[in-house]
């Protein structure tokens, strides 16, 4: 087996060079907006100009920071994004001309009325459901973040680029798309620690046809190594399907034991894998703010209530991608993901697929603990 396709390290190099570049982009006069969450509407961010980029939060290191004001009690990923603000680690919030947050959940939204002390930070307030009246509710708040930042910035955000940032977002995640896909395969071609990675790395590339290259050239580098007989994984590695919370800050102690062990994750269904990327926005609907909307409030979180969207994308999932078993990793604290997992689990009975949630923060301190279930889970499949 040769080496991973030099692709995987240009993601890995543009995270190094991604703060010096938003410097760049002040340097030269330009707007950033920081962003933690899938439920952001980029389009509106590009349209207006500004550079979007994924805050910081997926390390323990400033969770000590955080906790001088927060409760020890609350989600990980919440005091990690918290504390990078606070202790002054995290570049790109340093040079946010504004944070766009969204209420996605409370410990979010409570911590984000500390946030804004540090930098401005403009919430979004997400409906929790589908029912009723909530597209228009959802796209009503869309209009008021679009004259919001017309007014704050001195801006114009004109249909037209309303429907510009669109189809490049759409040509963007038809790519992700397109590399995730690749997992169909069998065998997998690549190791779902690399790929996420890489995805990972593509939100550190700032420049939207730069990003769309870089995927689409690593896709065609795996499918070149696969043609050849160099794929990275073994015909009897067991097919794994993660689903959960966002993961990035527990990545090694999870995904990476799973594939030590016997396992290729597959799909991720998380948030920064096919979650928020088959949903397209229809760039050519008369109404360009309510296509938008329609397409964020598409997104099947647990935020919502019911989500029958999340539970029947995973069932999908489960026969597109070959699954043999379904890993549930979620954030301890994170209420409605912990809740939703025996949704989740009975769903995956009825299909005859094993199942088993894991519960973590971004401590080590259950790696073994985490190592132990994980191989005896893969070693029942």
């Amino acid at each position: 087996m040769r080496d991973l396709p030099e692709q995987f390290s240009q993601f890995g190099e543009a995270r190094q060079q991604g703060f010096m570049k938003v410097k760049k982009v002040k340097e030269a006069g330009g707007k950033v907006a920081g962003i933690f969450c899938t439920f952001t509407p980029v389009e509106i961010l590009d349209a207006a100009g500004f550079t979007a980029v994924s805050l910081c939060g997926m390390s323990g290191e400033t969770i000590p920071a955080a906790e001088a004001h927060l409760p020890k009690n609350l989600c990980p990923l919440i005091k990690s994004s918290y504390g990078f603000a606070v202790s002054d680690k995290c570049p790109y919030t340093y040079f946010s001309d504004l944070i766009v947050a969204e209420s996605t959940c409370d410990g979010k939204k409570k911590m984000y009325e500390l946030l804004d002390k540090i930098r401005p930070t403009y919430v979004l307030h997400l409906p929790q459901g589908l029912a009723g009246d909530a597209l228009e509710k959802w796209k009503n708040e869309l209009i008021r973040f679009i004259a919001f930042l017309e007014d704050r910035f001195d801006v114009k955000i004109t249909e037209e680029a309303l429907r510009k940032a669109a189809r490049e977002r759409n040509e963007e995640r038809k790519s992700r798309l397109a590399l995730m896909e690749l997992q169909k395969l069998t065998p997998p071609p690549a190791k779902g620690y690399d790929l996420y990675k890489a995805l990972e790395g593509s939100g550190f590339v700032f420049e939207s046809s730069q990003r769309i290259n870089q995927l689409n050239d690593l896709r065609e580098s795996i499918e070149a190594a696969y043609r050849d007989g160099q794929g990275k994984v073994k015909a009897s590695d067991r097919r794994i399907l993660v689903t959960g919370c966002p993961i990035g800050g527990v990545l090694n102690k999870t995904v990476k034991l799973i594939e030590e062990n016997g396992g290729v994750v597959t799909c991720f269904e998380n948030c920064s894998g096919i979650k928020a990327a088959y949903q397209m926005v229809n760039a050519e609907a008369d109404d360009i703010v309510g296509a938008i909307a329609e397409r964020y409030l598409g997104i099947g979180c647990s935020v919502m209530t019911p989500n029958d969207i999340r539970i029947d994308h995973l069932k999908k999932l489960v026969e597109e991608y070959k699954i043999d078993g379904v890993v549930e990793i979620d954030l301890q604290c994170c209420t409605p993901y912990n809740v939703e997992s025996f949704t989740v689990k009975n769903e995956m009975k009825k299909l005859s697929i094993p199942y088993i949630q894991i519960e973590t923060d971004y401590s080590e301190s259950d790696s073994g603990q985490l190592s132990t279930r994980l191989e005896a889970f893969l070693e029942t499949i």
